[in-house]
């Protein structure tokens, strides 16, 4: 197999902010509007700081008064500074590529999409400097992009589209396949939809799941929770519709777990972890959701009241989405090519962990 991938520098560029001042914060000083709008990135003597700092530019020009008065039209930049990341992975694995599609291995502990502390080190930089080097040795490479995501702590296979045509469609089967189960529902559980993507992943799952296969209809939702700004992804009877079917490989007394396949029907954050977790059976490693779908706690004291160097708050102290630790592998997709509706096959091969014992003596012996 084809890998691609260049090391991450030490420290990001940091990262731009802008925003145009509407008439409805027209008349606002500068920090009461940064306060206002993003009270979840820094509190008030954070922002002061930002502002003591020069990080913060109104009309192109360095703002140095906190209590300036906002004019309508004008634009507002924020740099947040450079900052060291978390160490990531940054090879990539191609598993198929052609004009319009192009599907990666995605290790465990690289972020797909940039969010949080991870700006730079994420799947779709390493994507856009691939692009690049392509473009540069002569070639008319087009930009691939991730139509769906894994979590960090996820591995295995992530579609890309190199094409507008090939991402809109691409995108279609997913959110298809989700809106499918939505509407199964709504008209009763045993009501067979037709999907035109099948998605296979293995996991490890504490406990011994005394059942040989688990159909899991848990619905999943968003709740509040520390250090997460746009809510937390949590079993919730008010949620979404969400659908997985759950098949043992391979049950270890010993270790007191169970080797799993699960298709998921629907693309619910956190899907697999949250509905594992809901019937008792949590991936383990897992640190954030442990039982019933939950974690372990919503105390809105555990976040750490401390401050980056950039007068943001710290990390919070409690697990969040993005920890890995946990066993969870996207093995194989089935889906119609989005251009000439062929049908492709991809698999990624399984880490050790995750091979049943046949599988495993199998590879041994080859």
């Amino acid at each position: 197999m084809v890998s691609f991938g260049e090391p991450w520098p030490e420290f990001n560029a940091g990262i731009y902010y802008r925003d145009l001042i509407r008439p409805s914060d027209a008349g606002a000083t500068l920090i009461e509007f940064y306060t206002r709008k993003y009270k979840n990135s820094a509190p008030l003597h954070g922002w002061l700081q930002r502002i003591h700092n020069k990080q913060i530019t109104i009309g192109g020009c360095v703002a140095i008064d906190p209590n300036t008065i906002l004019r309508d039209g004008e634009e507002l930049v924020y740099h947040r500074l450079p900052w060291k990341e978390p160490d990531a992975p940054y090879l990539l694995e191609i598993l198929y590529e052609d004009n319009d599609v192009i599907a990666l291995n995605k290790p465990s502990g690289l972020q797909v999409l940039p969010g949080g502390l991870f700006q730079q080190r994420t799947v779709l930089t390493q994507l856009q400097r691939h692009a690049f080097n392509l473009a540069a040795s002569g070639g008319q490479e087009p930009h691939p992009v991730p139509v769906h995501r894994l979590g960090r702590g996820t591995s295995g296979i992530l579609l890309c589209a190199k094409t507008k045509l090939a991402k809109s469609r691409l995108a279609a089967f997913f959110a298809d396949g989700t809106s499918l189960v939505g509407a199964s529902t709504k008209n009763g559980p045993q009501q067979k939809v037709a999907r035109n993507i099948t998605k296979l992943y293995r996991a490890l799952a504490s406990g011994v799941i005394i059942e040989d296969e688990v159909v899991i209809d848990q619905p999943i939702g968003l709740v509040k929770y520390p250090g997460v700004a746009q809510g937390l992804y949590v079993a919730s009877s008010s949620g979404k519709p969400a659908l997985s079917k759950v098949v043992v490989l391979e049950r270890n007394m010993p270790t007191n777990s169970t080797l799993v396949q699960v298709e998921i029907k629907s693309g619910r954050p956190h899907q697999i972890r949250i509905h594992l977790s809901f019937i008792g059976h949590p991936l383990i490693g897992d640190p954030l959701y442990s039982t019933s779908g939950q974690p372990e706690s919503f105390d809105l004291e555990i976040v750490d009241q401390s401050f980056a160097q950039d007068g943001g708050y710290e990390r919070p102290e409690r697990p969040v989405p993005g920890d890995c630790g946990y066993h969870l592998h996207a093995h194989h997709v089935v889906f119609p090519h989005p251009v000439t509706n062929e049908i492709l096959e991809i698999t990624a091969s399984l880490p050790l962990l995750l091979q049943t014992m046949e599988e495993s003596k199998a590879n041994d012996d080859r």
